[in-house]
């Protein structure tokens, strides 16, 4: 085995890592220009944190002025702390004749699974952090009616076009680039509309995969979605579907969230110290946070619930 394999090994990773893309309404958000802070390295209590400024700071623009002096508006700043999530692999043994050279090939083959398992859990984390907390002027839950016909599908009102504008309405104070992160079931009730979409929500002759409807630049995510109680509050993440919850739509702008990408640190026990079943130890930890600046432009849509007249 080459004395560099767990340097190219946890290159490639990261690598790969990086460049994977199954986010794609979380493309443009900038990175945090911040610098991460290693707290209480190599302990259990590792922390990767952020402090940043976060600034909403709209300024007034004056057209045609004549009066002087200009009127002086206040600089309003802040400044946030925060954790980045930690995300951990198991352990994977890996035979010692599987770690002879150095081939990419086989280091994407048997780190494949590590890789798929931070990516679905930061992206699923990612998408319930953006969602509200709960219904307010400046974080609204969007209850969905089914239009004007009642869509239904069970006991529960399908998404319908109607239901799109009303959420535009709720949202017409967001400033941004507003996207509308669909659940799986959402996005289907909007192909089952085809009177309002035809192939406006996937033209496959244009290749287009995010088009824009009704002021909502439009994304499907088929991981798990962020889940509301029938009283309109997210529960918390990890929680259970249960009876009068919602898988929710999320919407959020792109001025009022944020990304940061922390450490990936390998971890690496060689064969040579395990005489007995000579293999090597492999497993992964990576840091990543995805969140609002604020409680506010960010919203979600929930299906309402059909009850049948008895």
């Amino acid at each position: 085995m080459p004395t560099n394999f767990p340097e190219v090994w946890s290159d490639r990773f990261i690598q790969n890592l990086t460049e994977a893309s199954v986010a794609p309404w979380l493309d443009g958000i900038p990175e945090l220009s911040a610098n991460v802070q290693v707290v209480n390295a190599g302990s259990i209590t590792e922390k990767n944190v952020i402090n940043v400024a976060a600034t909403d700071f709209d300024v007034d623009v004056l057209i045609n002025n004549t009066a002087y002096p200009i009127a002086v508006q206040a600089y309003d700043d802040e400044t946030l702390t925060f954790n980045l999530d930690k995300y951990q692999t198991k352990v994977t043994s890996i035979n010692d004749d599987d770690t002879l050279g150095a081939s990419y090939d086989k280091i994407d083959v048997i780190t494949k699974s590590h890789k798929r398992g931070i990516l679905e859990a930061k992206y699923q984390k990612a998408i319930h952090s953006l969602a509200p907390a709960t219904n307010t002027a400046a974080t609204p839950v969007i209850v969905a009616t089914g239009g004007p016909d009642g869509l239904k599908d069970g006991t529960r009102f399908r998404l319908a076009y109607e239901d799109l504008v009303a959420s535009k309405e709720a949202t017409k104070g967001f400033k941004g680039e507003k996207r509308l992160v669909l659940t799986e079931t959402h996005f289907n009730d909007l192909l089952l509309d085809r009177k309002n979409f035809g192939d406006k929500l996937v033209n496959y002759n244009e290749g287009t995969t995010a088009p824009k409807i009704a002021g909502f630049k439009i994304y499907q995510y088929d991981g798990d979605m962020p889940i509301f109680t029938g009283a309109l509050a997210k529960k918390a993440y990890g929680a259970i579907l249960e009876a009068g919850d919602r898988e929710a739509s999320v919407i959020f702008t792109d001025t009022a969230v944020a990304k940061k990408t922390g450490i990936t640190k390998q971890y690496f026990a060689p064969a040579a110290t395990n005489p007995a079943g000579q293999t090597n130890d492999l497993a992964y930890r990576h840091y990543f946070l995805a969140v609002p600046f604020r409680a506010e432009k960010i919203a979600a849509v929930i299906s309402g619930t059909y009850v049948a007249a008895p």
